[in-house]
């Protein structure tokens, strides 16, 4: 029917881990787990990516490396190859330039493709679909799952449910139906928790969520029941954007130890503000959202954000916001396995806006200005002689402030 879009979600297949197998044939039809190294059981970290062989043993991504090794010790475990995936995901999206310009990487491994003005040209759907994935397949040598639908999530759900090499075609007029058998926790955004507070409510599908009325899921969830609810139905009409721009820039660290020391987190915390912006710097962006991860021994999870009121590139602006985030998430008496930090809210590239936002704010162009001269005379001599010549005073321990200037940190926190 005129004017329905078609919308096309492209999910590659094991993504690291295929791409490890591909490239040694010896590695094709073992478990492969990518990720931290395992350390015999006792590693940190966490599986990147695991191949269908692994997952056959229960391992999965974003699942402790020490439990994937008790899992399947008899995997072969192999560290992430982040720049041979970048290769690889420039070169599928390549791949999908051949069938539409609509194209939206939401990761390294998967995209949501507008492909309603390619329909007549290709055959419809569902030999679309076939093209790319077999395309993918001759160019790259790696499979990929598609779902095809009316909208980004309806085409998202339909592309993980054939695992892998998977095709599932969704007509507008099919959606409920397809959507209703579906456990609640198909939906994206229903996590375990929301999954446990729907099944007290006797929610166990879709189908049932659609079904309550979306002022009670309101005043039990607030937004999110209503954003529950428009989901259950299908409703979703969010475009497919193609902006290639970087949409966020930050950095993690997992304690070789689980810790409570409040020092040693804001250190390290520090430190990773340090390279954040940095990285900033280098991609000429400017951010005013600041998101701290902090997740706990038992690998519970929390962020926290703030919006600031102007755009900043400084570690001592970003940690600032970095520390009150990390005090809202309440780590009092905890300990912390993981702290992160990221930069969103990119606007104008330095020193375009920069003055006029400073003076709208009663801050000082020049004082802004020396600050940046400063920052960036930092990374000059960091590029020089490596990151170590130079550390903020509070990236550094209490001891080792009190020793005197000429000496360095090596408690080793990064």
């Amino acid at each position: 029917m005129a004017g329905e879009r078609a919308i096309i979600h492209v999910d590659m297949d094991a993504f690291f881990a295929a791409v490890e197998q591909r490239d040694n044939p010896e590695l094709r039809g073992r478990p492969v787990v990518v990720g931290a190294d395992p350390k015999g059981g006792k590693g940190r970290g966490v599986v990147s990516t695991a191949s269908y062989e692994a997952r056959a043993c229960g391992v999965h991504s974003a699942q402790p490396i020490s439990q994937a090794y008790r899992l399947c010790p008899q995997a072969v475990f192999l560290p992430v190859d982040g720049e041979k995936y970048s290769r690889e995901s420039e070169r599928i999206r390549g791949v999908l330039s051949e069938f539409t310009p609509q194209i939206q990487f939401v990761s390294i491994d998967e995209a949501f493709l507008d492909a309603t003005a390619s329909l007549r040209l290709f055959g419809g759907k569902r030999r679309l679909a076939e093209r790319i994935r077999q395309r993918i397949e001759d160019v790259t040598g790696l499979t990929a799952s598609l779902g095809a639908a009316p909208s980004k999530l309806v085409a998202k759900i339909a592309s993980d449910l054939k695992k892998p090499r998977g095709l599932v075609i969704v007509e507008p007029d099919e959606v409920e139906a397809f959507l209703r058998p579906l456990p609640v926790r198909r939906l994206p955004g229903v996590g375990p928790k929301t999954e446990q507070a729907l099944t007290r409510m006797g929610v166990k599908t879709v189908g049932d969520l659609a079904d309550i009325p979306i002022e009670e899921l309101r005043e039990r969830f607030g937004e999110h029941g209503e954003w529950m609810w428009n989901e259950a139905h299908g409703l979703d009409d969010s475009p497919v954007e193609e902006s290639g721009e970087v949409k966020s820039i930050g950095h993690e660290h997992t304690f070789e130890v689980d810790t409570d020391e409040r020092d040693l987190i804001l250190r390290t915390l520090m430190h990773l503000c340090e390279g954040t912006a940095r990285r900033m710097r280098q991609a000429g962006k400017q951010g005013r959202a600041v998101t701290t991860k902090v997740r706990f021994e038992d690998f519970t999870t929390l962020t926290r954000r703030q919006t600031l009121p102007r755009p900043v590139t400084e570690a001592a602006q970003i940690y600032a916001a970095a520390v009150e985030n990390l005090l809202a998430a309440g780590i009092g008496g905890r300990k912390v396995r993981l702290v992160g930090v990221q930069v969103s809210g990119f606007g104008a590239e330095e020193g375009k806006s920069g003055a006029q936002q400073a003076r709208l704010f009663g801050a000082s162009p020049r004082s802004d200005d020396r600050r940046l001269r400063i920052a960036r005379a930092e990374d000059a001599v960091k590029d020089r002689f490596g990151d170590e010549a130079i550390r903020r005073a509070s990236s550094l321990g209490r001891g080792r402030r009190r020793a005197g200037r000429g000496r360095r940190e090596s408690d080793g926190d990064g």
